[in-house]
């Protein structure tokens, strides 16, 4: 009896063994990826290769162009200004702050995407133009948006500093390189103007708050700590960040 179960278990392992051989063998060779640089004469590889490379660096750059080029900065700035104006320092958290500002963001610039994708993606996916006129004809929607948003004081300094003295026609005239500084900059002055007027109402809480534990005598007890409270309710009772986010939609 240990002879026959010994032989099904011999049995039982050879065919085990010629089923994973099987099994490995029938297995596809997965394609090997090698990068180098091979001698070529056809100009067109090298152009392709070269615009590869470029599109892999603007991708690496689209969170400093969603940055640079929207309305995330002013809204950014805003919203930190906002919890910063009311005293928490952890609530709401980051994720949440720039999870809304990005939201905000996609909505502001939806008009401006949706002309660039009729423009330029829709077309250059069709085939009907090549990269270098999707590109300019990206241009144009951007700049319009960002040259609206820009103070006439901020590209007159960058234009001087470039040395640019043509007067451009219209916003697509002005380089990238000189509207950019000037459009983030014009937004950091409209945000903390904004940040300012949050500051304000926060601010006469924290003197009431601070000028009656005075004369209650009560010199070692932190304003800070007993202002919180009522500078959140006072956000609440007014319905802070819906009129937070409709001063923010409306100034675009």
């Amino acid at each position: 009896m240990n002879k026959k179960h010994l032989t099904y278990a011999v049995l039982l392992g050879m065919l085990l063994t010629l089923l994973c051989c099987q099994a490995s063998l029938g297995q596809p060779v997965l394609p090997r990826i090698e990068i180098g640089w091979n001698n070529t004469d056809s100009p067109e590889q090298v152009a392709a290769s070269l615009r590869i490379l470029a599109l892999i660096t603007i991708l690496s750059l689209a969170p400093a162009i969603l940055i640079m080029t929207t309305a995330f900065t002013r809204i950014i700035v805003v919203l930190s200004f906002t919890r910063s104006a009311i005293g928490l320092q952890q609530s709401p958290p980051n994720q949440v702050i720039i999870g809304l500002a990005l939201f905000l963001t996609f909505y502001i610039m939806a008009p401006t995407w949706s002309e660039v994708q009729q423009k330029a993606l829709t077309p250059f996916f069709e085939g009907t133009i090549s990269i270098e006129q999707a590109l300019e004809e990206t241009e144009g929607p951007v700049k319009n948006f960002m040259g609206k948003h820009t103070r006439n004081e901020d590209l007159r300094l960058f234009m001087k500093i470039g040395e640019i003295t043509t007067r451009p026609g219209n916003f697509k005239d002005i380089p990238f390189h000189v509207l950019t500084p000037a459009f983030i900059i014009s937004e950091l002055k409209t945000a903390f103007m904004m940040g300012f007027i949050l500051y304000i109402p926060f601010l006469v809480v924290d003197m009431i708050v601070a000028s009656t534990l005075m004369s209650m005598g009560m010199l070692m007890l932190p304003p800070v700590m007993i202002s919180m409270p009522f500078k959140i309710l006072l956000f609440v009772l007014v319905d802070g960040w819906n009129l937070v986010v409709k001063s923010i939609l409306t100034g675009f």
